[in-house]
């Protein structure tokens, strides 16, 4: 008698984790704009480009729930903001600011440093 052997997670291929993000020329300003927009992921990102490394989920203090944490991250990752990979059981996000240099050139910065100042000015 044969006995079947199941798959372990290290055996189980990563692309059954992989995440769907879109190719540079895929990247439309109104949806980044559109991402940047909401002041929860305007602190995710300003988190990732203050960031030496990538930076788990969970290390992204947000005072919203866990799913709606997992929405906002989907927004950025769905509109080309940043790019996410599993790593052990841990998403790893990180910005595309090369990508979205070649794409918009002065913008991510430009929001960056807005932002910031506007924290400043609002005592954030």
């Amino acid at each position: 008698m044969a006995f079947m052997t199941l798959p372990t997670p290290a055996s189980v291929p990563s692309a059954a984790r992989d995440l769907p993000h879109p190719a540079t020329a895929e990247i439309r300003l109104e949806e980044v704009l559109h991402a940047l927009s909401d002041p929860m992921r305007l602190i995710v990102v300003r988190n990732l480009a203050a960031a030496a490394t990538e930076v788990a989920c969970s290390e992204v203090p947000l005072p919203v729930s866990k799913s709606t944490t997992t929405h906002h991250f989907r927004v950025l990752r769905e509109a080309g903001v940043i790019s996410q990979i599993y790593r052990g059981t841990s998403k790893m996000n990180a910005l595309r600011r090369a990508d979205l240099e070649a794409l918009f050139p002065g913008l991510l910065d430009r929001v960056l440093d807005a932002a910031e100042r506007q924290a400043v000015r609002l005592g954030g």
